[in-house]
């Protein structure tokens, strides 16, 4: 289910990217040679208008349509090849003939440019049309900072924060989702950070050099969960248990948070043995049969969840504002991966990283949500000023805006293969570290 997922995803993110560019040259009468989903390396493909036989004769039109569409079968992204552009397929033989009026070439540079950036704003837009679905259907709904506890792990203990910190401030940013304050914490460069702490506010000043353990870290905050009782199970046997309930100890042990509770519930696991309860003002003695399990059969009040529902209406500013963050989010990130020091690096992933996001069972909210984040990685990406990636060639005809001359044919040649070896190798990294994280 997740391979599926993955395949789903990134071919409807390539089609809508690739269709960007398509629009644009179709806009300005640019001939587009090929459309292709996947890669036809070697000229070995999966499908194609014009050269599957069995299509051809079913639609014998379609040979002599300007376009060739297709799937191929290297399946790490996908292309739309305009005629007299320069791309990743290095097709230097149309250079050589008299430019025609129909190419990319002997267009205006805004034409160009607007060819160019067709795929990251089709990648954006799309972004903003799912967001807009997923506010008008689910709406959205994270557990509010606002009064909430932390349960540290071992790296934020070291960082001096504690069992029940409540984080009020981050720098001079306060907080408002419970969920993003380990991604705040790296992408804002904190200083310092303001807790609550048993009644009294203090400053903890945060080491700028711990950026790559905090981005490492597996779940940096948890939400610390009073072991507060909502209500009994039916099978269970503490019926001697009522909703309020708040235990604090077992057996004599000290648990001021539900995740205490696990380690020494294992402990008393198969027995019967006394709950300090806090029940209204009193504070009480309440027998309780621990299961073979180390579980005693009561269900917790849940953390302070924030839902918004919206109309369609409402829906279209919550979208566009919900991209406009993942885009500052990613951009942000972007920016660390950019610093080696703080070894952002080590978190770039490939499609193996990929498919761990995505859920073992079907879930619609799930996949769109993803979707709509790597589309906005997608985008984002592309608009690296990197050769062969979109930004590399909105980076060459800004300069020939600018200046006035275009980049030779043979400079760009050169630029386009930098580019793929450069994305080569950040693609051998990504895969370096998803084979390295399997390991572990």
């Amino acid at each position: 289910m997740k391979v599926l997922q993955v395949i789903l995803a990134l071919s409807i993110l390539i089609v809508f990217h690739e269709l960007g560019h398509y629009t644009f040259a179709k806009i300005f009468h640019i001939r587009v040679e090929k459309f292709f989903l996947f890669f036809d390396a070697g000229g070995k493909f999966i499908f194609s208008s014009k050269r599957s036989r069995w299509f051809t004769k079913l639609f014998p039109k379609a040979l002599e349509k300007e376009t060739e569409y297709g799937i191929g079968w290297l399946p790490l992204g996908g292309y739309c090849k305009i005629a007299g552009m320069i791309d990743e397929s290095l097709d230097t033989d149309q250079l050589k003939r008299e430019p025609q009026p129909w190419e990319f070439r002997t267009h205006n540079p805004w034409q160009r440019l607007l060819v160019m950036s067709g795929g990251v704003l089709y990648n954006f837009i799309f972004a903003v049309i799912v967001f807009i679905s997923i506010m008008a259907i689910w709406g959205d709904s994270y557990v509010s900072n606002e009064g909430a506890k932390i349960y540290p792990n071992k790296l934020a203990e070291q960082m001096g924060f504690r069992a029940g910190d409540e984080i009020l401030a981050l720098d001079d940013y306060k907080p408002q989702n419970f969920g993003t304050l380990q991604a705040d914490l790296a992408r804002r460069g904190v200083k310092k950070a303001t807790v609550l702490r048993d009644g009294d506010t203090l400053t903890l000043y945060i080491d700028r050099n711990m950026t790559d353990e905090i981005l490492n870290s597996e779940l940096m905050f948890d939400l610390a969960i009073p072991f507060v009782v909502d209500s009994v199970s039916a099978e269970s046997a503490n019926k001697a248990l009522l909703k309020g309930d708040h235990i604090i100890a077992f057996d004599g042990q000290e648990v001021s948070f539900l995740q205490d509770s696990r380690v020494v519930l294992a402990s008393l696991s198969g027995r019967t043995v006394p709950a300090t309860v806090v029940r209204g003002a009193d504070t009480l003695q309440v027998p309780v049969q621990v299961d073979s399990t180390g579980r005693i059969g009561v269900f917790m009040h849940t953390p302070s969840v924030v839902n918004q529902h919206y109309n369609v209406l409402q829906a279209i500013p919550a979208g566009l504002r919900m991209t406009g963050e993942m885009i500052s989010g990613y951009v942000d990130d972007l920016r660390l991966l950019a610093n080696p020091s703080t070894g952002a690096y080590k978190s770039v992933g490939s499609f193996i990283a990929i498919g761990q996001v995505f859920p073992s069972v079907w879930d619609w909210y799930r996949f769109m949500y993803i979707l709509a984040l790597l589309s906005i990685m997608l985008g984002v990406m592309n608009l690296l000023p990197i050769p062969g990636l979109d930004g590399g060639h909105i980076l060459f005809t800004f300069y020939e805006i600018i200046s006035g001359r275009k980049p030779s044919d043979r400079f760009m040649i050169i630029a386009q293969w930098v580019g793929m070896i450069l994305l080569l190798a950040l693609m051998m990294l990504a895969f370096g570290n998803d084979i390295g994280r399997l390991i572990k």
